[in-house]
């Protein structure tokens, strides 16, 4: 099976423990209005890769990853979840970390897309799960969907006992708001599974990219948050967790 791809990166530190061997797949249903990587989009751009080429690749260089592994991203890599199922099983045959950097957006709760997820997961290490927005309208406004199937997939992971890392951009105006953040950690406070947050500061580098491609770029004029200021989110999300965890 080929799989459409985006490209590789080689050395990636921030999508997964240790140094990570990064696979940006084609596809994405979401149209977050701070995405910078709106190349992705399209599910039949990119080249097509066999799941075979790609661990050919990483056992090249197999000693560099040693504490790391394979992640892949996106877009959103679930759109094309055969694919990567058959990526992980092959990775797991030379017993390679494994991480998958969603959404979450594309769960469903019918009994084939199920079965195709537990064939997934149970060759999964590690789920980073991007969390755009707490509110589900807020968060149809960010990226032109409702956040239902992925507080769903979130709780599917937890039945599943898979170790989580979860993600929050807070970008100024829009998910910064005290309340939603707070809400945001009473949620995954209720996660038995989570392992690690990230609070990321919302930043403008892929205007740039924009441009090239010919877009609008839909945050024109909301300036970047500051470490600070994600850090402020941070904490408040921390105390909705330790409230839940405590209640």
């Amino acid at each position: 099976m080929d799989g459409n791809i985006h490209s590789i990166e080689t050395f990636g530190t921030v999508d997964g423990p240790g140094i990570r061997f990064v696979i940006f797949m084609q596809g994405c249903p979401l149209r977050c209005r701070y995405c910078h990587n709106p190349d992705t989009w399209n599910v039949e751009g990119g080249r097509r890769m066999s799941a075979e080429e790609i661990i050919q690749q990483f056992l090249k260089n197999r000693s560099f990853y040693k504490n790391g592994g394979i992640t892949v991203t996106g877009g959103e890599p679930l759109l094309q979840i055969d694919f990567i199922s058959e990526l992980f099983e092959k990775a797991k045959e030379y017993d390679i970390h494994t991480c998958i950097d969603t959404s979450g957006i594309t769960y469903k709760e019918d009994e084939v897309y199920k079965e195709k997820l537990d064939r997934l997961i149970s060759h999964t290490d590690l789920v980073m799960l991007d969390i755009k927005h707490i509110d589900t309208e807020a968060h149809h406004s960010l990226t032109g969907a409702h956040n239902d199937n992925i507080l769903k997939f979130a709780k599917y992971l937890e039945e599943k006992q898979t170790p989580v890392w979860i993600r929050h951009v807070v970008v100024p105006g829009i998910s910064d708001k005290e309340e939603d953040l707070y809400n945001l950690g009473c949620f995954i406070g209720s996660l038995s599974n989570v392992k690690a947050l990230d609070v990321l500061p919302y930043h403008t580098m892929g205007v740039t990219k924009y441009k090239q491609l010919g877009l609008a770029y839909p945050l024109e004029g909301v300036e970047p948050m500051s470490t600070q200021g994600a850090q402020k989110a941070k904490e408040i999300i921390l105390k909705g967790i330790r409230k839940t965890r405590t209640s």
